[in-house]
């Protein structure tokens, strides 16, 4: 058994933690970083496959150093400067030892796409006229599935439904209430597919190459061991104290404090308690800078310009940073606009959250970063956030997307949002002369100012598409019916487009902001 003193960074060993269950477990984890305070070693560890946020700093009680993996040495080659790497490397994932035996390569993983099994002849364009009604003397028997679907690998371009197609309500085993159907139009890449509920990351519409504009970032290859690591230990904002999951580029100075005191109005911060009070009793706001464009009951938005209110930007960027992984915009907030949500009391208006835009999106972004502070998650406020974005995108008259990749929580916040959207909409749908309602893709887009990628891609999460005797169809089952009606119970909070003041500016004509 190894020693405490021979654990160095790059380590991997199984770590005591407790789970939401509140029960003792033991994940494989990643030693980050050593330090020593009074004579006792501490350990800054990384539980692999687990969400950064969870990683924490342990004493060496809470290590198995019974099953502990060394980092493997590797060959001291110089660098530009002719100096040996300054870290070791991380052990691999351990590989099945039967591939090892045989000397067989692992398979490389590929994509899986969703595919409906389409005839030949309909695969490209449905015979007839694209836009014409759908036969209303078409239905499903009871008892009866409409097709199967099949999972097969493709390339990246296969069939979805047509997006001008009409659609249809159709039964479906004598218990559905709405089904819309809609006819295979021409191919389209189906970058838009949805993944597991538990994902992390959305695929839907990621370019292949790293974004080089806006605030987020895919490409993760610049990490290095300093900002793996939170360095705020406890920021106290207003009547709340918050717990940072990430790591902030905060001044070198303030990461040792036990405390980073922030003034709630104007999120200046402060390196003692005396400090903040002093600054209070000379920050004369109570509310975020900028012009105040949503009020209803006490919540507020708040529109603030990245180039007129700059020092305003950069702290709020600094403070989200503490919640967001993937969020690289800390300075340059010149292109950006800021829309800050927030709860009214005798005191003030307190920040709920925020989310921000580039003034000129060439990909059709509504949102760059979405956040909801820690205090006010699981009360509706982030769909709130989320659909205060679509209701500016229907003031500019224009479809929207958020900025990929999203994080783990944002992205089951959309698919919540564009699920309960859209099926509010078709379980809207009336039918006209006794025939069964129709609509398109398109239409829902419009409606909802939902981009059509992200129409098709929550359509294929929910599973609501089949294809039946030579069109889609899109059936809501009783059980995604009574699911919705109970989630939209639940959702007491949402945007009055009557309270919203917002007039959209053509940034294109106004130089450099």
């Amino acid at each position: 058994m190894a020693e405490v003193g021979e654990i160095i960074e790059g380590c991997r060993l199984p770590v005591l933690r407790r789970n939401q269950d509140n029960e003792d477990e033991w994940p494989l984890a990643e030693i980050l970083s050593v330090k020593d305070i009074s004579g006792r070693k501490l350990f800054y560890v990384h539980y692999i496959d687990f969400n950064k946020r969870l990683d924490e700093w342990v004493t060496h009680e809470r290590l198995d150093l019974k099953k502990i993996q060394f980092p493997k040495k590797e060959a001291k080659t110089p660098t530009k400067n002719g100096l040996p790497g300054s870290r070791p490397g991380s052990p691999e994932r351990e590989v099945p030892a039967s591939a090892q035996a045989s000397g067989k390569t692992l398979p490389i993983p590929v994509q899986i796409t969703l595919r409906f099994n389409l005839p030949k002849e309909r695969e490209a364009i449905p015979g007839g006229e694209p836009d014409q009604p759908l036969s209303s003397s078409s239905c499903l028997q009871p008892n009866h599935r409409s097709t199967k679907r099949k999972v097969d690998v493709v390339s990246p371009a296969t069939p979805v439904p047509s997006e001008t197609a009409p659609a249809s309500v159709f039964p479906q085993n004598g218990s559905a209430r709405r089904a819309v159907a809609a006819q295979p139009g021409r191919k389209r890449k189906s970058n838009c597919l949805g993944t597991d509920e538990d994902s992390q990351d959305s695929s839907d519409g990621i370019p292949s190459a790293p974004r080089m504009t806006g605030s987020l970032v895919s490409d993760r290859s610049h990490d290095d061991i300093v900002t793996r690591m939170k360095n705020i230990e406890c920021i106290e904002l207003g009547r709340h104290r918050l717990k940072p999951w990430y790591f902030s580029p905060y001044p070198q100075e303030l990461t040792t404090l036990p405390v980073l005191y922030l003034c709630e109005f104007c999120l200046k911060y402060g390196r003692s308690l005396k400090c903040l009070q002093r600054h209070l009793t000379k920050c004369d706001l109570r509310h975020p800078p900028g012009n105040e464009i949503y009020r209803k009951g006490t919540i507020s938005f708040f529109e603030i310009d990245g180039r007129k209110n700059k020092s305003y930007s950069q702290n709020l960027c600094l403070l989200a940073k503490c919640f967001l992984d993937h969020k690289t915009l800390y300075y340059d907030t010149d292109p950006f606009l800021f829309y800050v949500m927030t709860e009214y009391d005798s005191k003030g208006f307190h920040i709920v959250g925020y989310f921000s835009k580039e003034k000129e999106s060439t990909e059709d972004y509504n949102v760059a970063c979405i956040l909801t502070l820690p205090p006010y998650q699981r009360r509706g406020y982030g769909k709130l956030l989320i659909e205060f974005s679509y209701e500016l995108s229907k003031v500019e008259g224009k479809t929207g997307t958020p900025e990929k990749p999203l994080s783990d929580l944002g992205l089951l916040s959309y698919r919540s949002y564009w699920s309960q959207t859209i099926l509010e909409i078709l379980m809207g749908l009336k039918s006209e002369s006794g025939e069964r309602p129709q609509i398109t893709i398109n239409e829902i887009s419009e409606i909802t100012s939902i981009k059509k990628e992200d129409v098709i891609s929550t359509l294929q999460y929910l599973n609501l598409i089949n294809y039946y005797k030579g069109q889609y169809i899109l059936t809501l089952s009783e059980d995604i019916v009574d699911g919705h009606e109970r989630a939209m119970l639940k959702r007491l909070l949402r945007i009055d487009s009557k309270c919203l003041h917002f007039t959209p500016k053509d940034w294109s004509k106004r130089g450099k902001w």
